[in-house]
C-alpha cells in the first residue's frame, strides 16, 4: 500500500470507552466524572461517541447509571451518541433517554453467544428483529457488531464465512452498519485481509466497520492493513480502555490516542483534536487503579514527569 495515497483520506472514529472501555473496570467510576469524560470527548471532536448501555445492573454495574449519564451530558450538534441494548426494554429505555442510535451484539460462534448473552446465535438474531423493528417504528438507528469475529476464547479459529454470514444476517434485520470485531485482540494483518476479501466479496464496504483489540500490539498494524481496502470507520478507546468478561485474556480496545497519532502522521483526515483527546484519557485515567494501556498516553504522562 503507498501510505501517500492515505493523505486527504476521512477516517470515521467510533469512540467506545465510555461503554465498552469502562464497562469492565474494577474502579467505581461516578455518574459525574462519566458525564464529564464524554463531554471531553465531544469537545475533542469525535464524531460518534457510545456514552453507555441500557443493561441489567446485575451482569454490569458499571453502566447502571445510563439514564442519568445521558440526561446529563452536552449533547454537541454534529455528534452521534449511541448505547448498547440487548433487547426491545434496553431499547425503550434508551428511547426515554433521548438516545437516537443503538448499537446490538451479536456472536460468530455458539460457545461466546451463549456465555455471552445465554442465548444461542438464531435466538439472539430474532431479539435482535424485534429490537429494529420497534426501533424502525421509532425513527431510531441501529448499528450492529460481530463479536469473536477472528477468533473465539472457547472454539479457537472462527472461519470467515461464519463473520460474513452474522455480518450479512444482521444487515437484514436493517441494521445501517456492522463492526466486525476481533473481541479477543487475535487478529494479525494476514487474518483480517483474509476476511475483507470475503467479507467485500458480499456486503458494501460503506457498510463495514472495524473494532480491534490490542491484546497481541497487533491492532494499528490491522487498521493500516483494513485502510488498503478502504474501510474508513473504526472504534477505538480513550486511553485503550476496555476488554471483555466473557473472553478470558482480552485486553483493552484500540487506543484512540494511539489511532488518531497514527492518522494524524499518515494525514488521514478525523476531525479529532489529539491534544484535547488526550486530556480526556488523562482525565478519565485519574479515576481508575491501572495505569492506561494506550502507549501515547503513556508517553504523554511520562513527559509530564520530566
Amino acid at each position: 500500500m503507498d501510505l501517500h495515497s492515505l493523505q486527504g483520506r476521512r477516517i470515521t472514529v467510533v469512540e467506545v470507552g465510555p461503554r465498552d472501555g469502562l464497562q469492565n473496570e474494577r474502579a467505581t467510576v461516578s455518574t459525574g466524572d462519566k458525564v464529564e469524560f464524554v463531554n471531553r470527548l465531544s469537545d475533542a471532536g469525535l464524531p460518534v461517541i457510545e456514552v453507555s448501555a441500557f443493561v441489567s445492573p446485575k451482569w454490569v454495574p458499571q453502566m447502571a447509571d445510563a439514564a442519568e449519564v445521558f440526561a446529563q451530558i452536552i449533547r454537541k450538534p454534529g455528534t452521534r451518541y449511541s448505547a448498547l441494548v440487548p433487547n426491545v426494554v434496553g431499547l425503550e429505555r434508551a428511547v426515554q433517554a433521548e438516545v437516537r442510535e443503538v448499537a446490538i451484539f451479536a456472536a460468530s460462534t455458539e460457545t461466546f453467544s451463549r456465555k455471552n448473552i445465554n442465548q444461542s446465535i438464531d435466538e439472539s438474531l430474532a431479539t435482535y428483529k424485534l429490537v429494529c423493528d420497534r426501533a424502525a417504528a421509532l425513527d431510531v438507528r441501529v448499528r450492529g457488531y460481530v463479536s469473536t469475529a477472528f477468533g473465539c476464547p472457547y472454539e479457537g479459529d472462527v472461519a470467515p464465512a461464519k463473520a460474513v454470514d452474522i455480518t450479512a444476517r444482521l444487515l437484514d434485520l436493517g441494521v445501517f452498519e456492522v463492526a466486525v470485531s476481533d473481541t479477543i485482540g487475535i487478529a494479525h494483518p494476514g487474518q483480517v485481509a483474509r476476511l475483507l476479501d470475503v467479507l467485500l466479496a458480499r456486503i458494501p464496504v460503506e457498510q463495514v466497520a472495524l473494532h480491534f483489540h490490542d491484546t497481541r500490539g497487533t491492532a494499528l498494524a490491522n487498521v493500516l492493513t483494513a485502510l488498503s481496502f478502504g474501510i474508513s470507520t473504526f472504534d477505538a478507546s480513550a486511553g485503550g480502555l476496555g476488554g471483555c468478561p466473557y473472553a478470558p485474556g482480552a485486553a483493552g480496545n484500540l487506543a484512540t490516542d494511539d489511532l488518531v497519532y497514527m492518522l494524524d502522521g499518515l494525514g488521514v483526515k478525523t476531525g479529532v483534536s489529539l491534544a484535547t483527546l488526550s486530556s480526556a484519557s488523562a482525565f478519565i485515567g485519574e479515576r481508575l487503579d491501572h495505569p492506561l494501556p494506550s502507549r501515547y498516553a503513556q508517553a504523554v504522562a511520562a513527559a509530564s514527569r520530566r
